[in-house]
């Protein structure tokens, strides 16, 4: 393969990536809330499009559209909640990196795909719940001046955090796996002209 056409299809996949983060993006304003939970928990699917570019490239390109989708999130949104944009950024990477490595790492199938979906659901439940209960949550009281004490926090992350997290990996991989197992063989045809 020539170095132009190395080039080329260096270019094409940043701009696939870019594409990717921008539907990811889109995807994140179509949102919901879930009628037991707080209201600013709110359910999107702008994880697929990551984990498209995960299972088609690497797990660094799942990475890098959902860093797409919140960098851009932050220029449409005037910077207003950069603690929220750090932990989605954070849930995004928990969620993806567990699928596309499982793909990548061991037979690249439907097997895998649902294994790496569980890991990153038990992954991003626990690791947000405890980076809410650490950081996010204490960060969110000193900026806006409320008090948080323990119990608040921990209340909040057992009543809201915890489920939301567990809920949202289930809702996103039941909708994935279908749609995997349709764009399994074009996953597999962009592979192949990518590497």
């Amino acid at each position: 393969m020539g170095k132009s056409t190395k080039q080329s299809l260096s270019l094409v996949k940043l701009i696939i990536l870019a594409l990717l983060g921008t539907i990811s993006l889109v995807l994140f304003f179509l949102n919901f809330p879930l009628p037991f939970l707080p209201p600013y928990l709110k359910i999107d699917f702008s994880e697929v499009p990551a984990l498209m570019a995960g299972l088609i490239f690497s797990p660094v390109a799942g990475v890098i559209v959902v860093a797409v989708k919140n960098l851009l999130y932050l220029a449409v949104s005037g910077a207003g909640d950069p603690i929220g944009v750090a932990a989605n950024f954070l849930a995004g990477l928990m969620f993806v990196l567990p699928v596309s490595i499982f793909y990548h790492r061991f037979k690249k199938g439907v097997k895998s795909v649902v294994s790496g979906l569980v890991t990153g659901t038990i992954i991003m439940t626990i690791g947000m719940s405890v980076l809410n209960y650490f950081i996010v949550l204490p960060a969110y009281g000193w900026f806006m001046g409320w008090e948080m004490t323990p119990e608040v926090i921990w209340s909040s992350v057992l009543i809201g955090v915890l489920p939301f997290n567990a809920i949202k990996g289930i809702i996103v991989g039941i909708l994935f796996v279908p749609l995997f197992i349709k764009m399994k063989n074009w996953v597999e045809q962009q592979q192949a002209k990518f590497i």
